[in-house]
């Protein structure tokens, strides 16, 4: 052990973050504060790479849920072991922070928090601003190359050829989701030489791929308020629905060149890709989910009165909502040059049915590239959550998308990070 007058201050740190994202921003400051001498090493050329394109930019930093039991539930089986950082460092906590620090927050759609500047960078620029001021030495562009130990804990991690050493290391290095920013994944090799049990990780909230040309047609459009129902084993050869019904999610779904995605899609493409292994997986997209099928038709068939001398093609924009009625079209029996008068009552009700269940078939998840969160990582039953601390080093504390923790979109990911990285800094 090195005395005072033999620390190297090049060298020697009370606290090592290893990454700079969410998590270990927060670590690193909440150390700081405590007046520990910390260093930041992050392989980007900057901080907070992620999360600056978190909430399609805007940033969700956390969900208003007040209920802390409410609130836990979106961790599945994980919320047992979260009440005690979630008690350090909570829902309010957060909004007392970025408050208190000049960057007020405001409450959309399902509870989810955003910076009153609707702009990610401000709140990675805060938290760069913030290590600043408290002193946290910040290397970047510095790839760590290896973490070293022995038989008491970690002893070093070396970066370039030289060895950093301090009392006490913080690996956030984040999970496998958006590689581009730094998330490749390299926390959980070392984890798994440090003698941990990493779960393989898989991209959970991701977007869908679809077969169906007419939905890659309509990349950019929006839904606000559908349904979608999703099917299993269905066969090829059968009319889309055939198969077994697993189960259907209201909400926004957003069309893209490859396929769906939004808020909607992504919270249900863990429980679709477990249907993946029965076979072939379809789904239907309800147009009019509070609207039953004969309202529905009532209301078509006023619309087809109003229009009887038109084709039928200029009349589906009034029964569609915008941006589908060529999507309709092409799903559509009914020629598009029809006159309205001239439809059958048959084609009529089909068109109905449509509106209700427009079918397609889905490919498979998008991988890591598209995913705003993979699973995966440190089974929790091998973390101290008291203080972050590991069980198998105990002079090493792990953070945010290194924990193998499932959770939904909507600011959940992000209070994680912020809750394990203040608890991590609070007990370095």
């Amino acid at each position: 052990m090195k005395t005072k007058l033999e620390t190297n201050l090049e060298t020697d740190y009370d606290v090592i973050v290893v990454g700079g994202g969410a998590s270990g921003m927060m670590a690193a400051y909440t150390a700081a504060l405590r007046d520990l001498r910390v260093l930041v090493i992050d392989k980007n050329k900057r901080l907070g790479e992620k999360l600056s394109i978190t909430g399609g930019g805007r940033c969700n930093i956390t969900n208003a849920e007040e209920d802390v039991h409410t609130f836990l539930k979106n961790y599945g089986k994980a919320n047992k072991f979260l009440y005690s950082p979630f008690s350090q460092f909570g829902v309010k906590d957060t909004f007392d922070f970025f408050e208190s620090h000049g960057l007020p927050l405001v409450v959309e759609a399902r509870k989810r928090a955003f910076p009153e500047t609707m702009s990610a960078e401000s709140v990675r620029t805060l938290m760069e601003k913030l290590l600043k001021k408290r002193g946290v030495v910040v290397k970047l562009g510095r790839p760590v190359k290896k973490i070293m130990r022995d038989e008491n804990g970690v002893t070093g991690v070396v970066v370039d050829g030289t060895t950093y050493i301090a009392k006490t290391y913080i690996l956030a290095t984040g999970g496998l989701s958006h590689a581009e920013t730094g998330s490749s994944g390299d926390g959980f090799g070392w984890l798994s030489d440090l003698g941990h049990t990493v779960a393989e990780p898989t991209p959970s909230i991701v977007p869908l791929s679809v077969k169906d040309s007419w939905v890659h047609k309509l990349s950019g459009v929006s839904l606000s308020f559908m349904k979608i129902t999703f099917f299993e084993n269905a066969r090829p050869d059968d009319p889309v629905g055939r198969g077994v019904k697993k189960f259907q999610r209201k909400g926004k779904i957003l069309f893209t060149h490859f396929g769906l995605s939004g808020p909607l899609i992504l919270n249900s493409a863990h429980a679709v890709a477990d249907l993946f292994h029965a076979g072939v997986v379809t789904a239907t997209i309800d147009m009019y989910p509070d609207t039953d099928i004969g309202t529905l038709e009532s209301k078509i068939i006023k619309i087809f009165d109003a229009n009887k001398n038109k084709i039928f093609k200029s009349v589906i924009k009034e029964c569609v909502p915008e941006g589908m009625t060529e999507a309709v079209i092409s799903n559509s029996k009914i020629d598009s040059a029809k006159k309205v008068h001239s439809i059958t009552r048959e084609e009529r009700r089909a068109f109905v049915e449509l509106l209700k269940a427009m079918p397609l078939t889905i490919t498979g998840l998008m991988g890591y590239d598209r995913a705003v969160i993979a699973d995966g990582g440190v089974s929790l039953s091998e973390v101290d959550m008291r203080t972050m601390r590991s069980l198998k080093c105990p002079n090493l504390a792990i953070t945010g998308d290194l924990l193998h923790v499932n959770r939904p979109s909507g600011g959940f990911s992000l209070q994680l990070c912020w809750t394990s990285g203040y608890v991590a800094g609070m007990h370095a």
